[in-house]
C-alpha cells in the first residue's frame, strides 16, 4: 500500500511539474495593429516582421517558449501590469514616465522621430512652422508627448493606429504627422505617400528616451536579467545583424 501511495504521489508530483512547465510559457504582447516593418499580420494570420523575428531570437536565446498576445496599443501596459502578458515587444520607447508604471530591458533598437507633411508645405521641425496647424499622432505614444510639449500652438489630433493618421494626412484632415522615421518609410515610398516627405528630425531625450526596450513588470528582476542577457547574446553571435540585414540597410540598433 505504501508503495502504491509513493507511486501515486510521484505521478501527482510529475503532473504538477508538467503543469508548472506549461504555465511558465511566456506571453509576449504585440500591439494588435500592423506596424511594418516591425510587426504585420499576414493573410494567413501569422505575424511577420523584424520585431517578430527579434522576439523569436530572444525567446530562443532565453530557452523559453513564447506565445503572442494581441492587444490594442493603448491597453498594452495595463495588460502587462494585470498579468495578461509577461513582456511587451512592440516598439515601446523607454521613458521616465512609463518607468513609473513598468520596467524595461536594455534597448534593442533606436530610431529618430520625424515630422512628415506635404512636399509643398513650409512645415518643419520648428514649432513656429506648425503654429495653428493640425498635427496627427498615435495616442499614448512618445510622439504624442512630443507634440504636446513642443507644439503648443498647434492642434494635436490623436488616432488609435499609425495608419489612421497617415490616411488623414493624405485626405488633408491634418497638416502633418509625427512618428518614427523608420515606420514612416513604407508610407513615404507608397503611391499614397508620394506627395509627402520628412520635414525634420525631432530630438528630445527627456521625451523619447534612450531607445526601445522590452516592457516588463516592475520587480521581475530575474526575467529582466534573462532578457538583457538574451539581447547581448543575439548581438554578439550575429543573430541580430542577420535578422536586421533582411529589413534595413543601416544599423537600427543606434549608438551605444
Amino acid at each position: 500500500m505504501r508503495k502504491t501511495l509513493q507511486i501515486l504521489g510521484g505521478t501527482v508530483a510529475a503532473l504538477a511539474f508538467s503543469v508548472s512547465l506549461a504555465a511558465a510559457e511566456l506571453k509576449v504582447g504585440f500591439a494588435a495593429e500592423n506596424y511594418p516593418p516591425f510587426t504585420e499580420k499576414g493573410a494567413d494570420g501569422k505575424w511577420v516582421g523584424w520585431e517578430v523575428e527579434i522576439k523569436d531570437a530572444l525567446c530562443a536565446a532565453m530557452g523559453e517558449e513564447c506565445t503572442v498576445v494581441e492587444i490594442a496599443w493603448d491597453g498594452i501596459i495595463p495588460a502587462l501590469t494585470s498579468k495578461k502578458m509577461d513582456m511587451i515587444i512592440a516598439s515601446m520607447s523607454i521613458t521616465d514616465e512609463r518607468k513609473k508604471t513598468i520596467d524595461f530591458s536594455d534597448k534593442y533598437y533606436n530610431t529618430p522621430a520625424v515630422i512628415v507633411a506635404p512636399k509643398s508645405s513650409s512645415i518643419s521641425g520648428d514649432p513656429a512652422s506648425v503654429s495653428g496647424k493640425i498635427v496627427g499622432v498615435q495616442v499614448s505614444t512618445i510622439h504624442a508627448n512630443y507634440v504636446e510639449k513642443h507644439f503648443k500652438d498647434s492642434e494635436a489630433k490623436s488616432y488609435n493606429t499609425f495608419d489612421e493618421h497617415n490616411q488623414d494626412l493624405v485626405a488633408g484632415r491634418v497638416d502633418a504627422v509625427v512618428g518614427d522615421s523608420l515606420a514612416m518609410q513604407p508610407f513615404l515610398t507608397s503611391e499614397a505617400g508620394k506627395d509627402f516627405e520628412i520635414k525634420g528630425e525631432l530630438n528630445d531625450v527627456e521625451v523619447f528616451g534612450p531607445g526601445v526596450g522590452v516592457g516588463l513588470r516592475q520587480g521581475e528582476d530575474e526575467l529582466k536579467a534573462k532578457v538583457n542577457a538574451a539581447i547581448k547574446k543575439i548581438r554578439a553571435d550575429g543573430t541580430y545583424d542577420k535578422i536586421s540585414k533582411k529589413y534595413f540597410d543601416f544599423d537600427i540598433y543606434g549608438g551605444e
